[in-house]
């Protein structure tokens, strides 16, 4: 993840992420699908095998995205008391398309913070 920074300026690592776009650059697509992580920069060649989020990503949309569902549906419980099945009808495409979006936009986020900050593999030293 070395570059030379007379070429590269510094990027906003939160609005490229949120952009999905390069790291580096700040002009090629991040994504190659909707989850997947692209192989490399098709504008720098900035090669993506650094980009590993995990599990990050969607510890962080399962805490926001179920505390503004769940907290939205009781809210319609407590005031109106609509049957179950209205409560079905109104929360799961809800949560379903947030989730989705929100997946995508922090993992972005994620992914070039990894970057700006050089996050890696903690590696022993073998001097010997």
């Amino acid at each position: 993840m070395s570059e030379d920074k007379a070429i590269w300026p510094p990027i906003d690592p939160i609005q490229a992420g949120l952009k999905g776009r390069c790291p580096r650059c700040g002009e090629g697509r991040l994504f190659s699908g909707f989850l997947t992580v692209g192989k490399r920069c098709y504008s720098c060649g900035l090669d993506y095998s650094y980009a590993d989020a995990g599990d990050g990503p969607a510890v962080f949309v399962i805490l926001i995205i179920g505390f503004i569902v769940v907290g939205l549906a009781l809210w319609l419980e407590v005031t109106f008391a609509p049957p179950l099945w209205l409560h079905f009808l109104l929360w799961v495409p809800l949560a379903l398309v947030l989730c989705l979006t929100a997946l995508r936009l922090i993992k972005g986020v994620l992914l070039t913070l990894q970057y700006r900050h050089k996050a890696a593999e903690g590696r022993l030293d073998q001097t010997q």
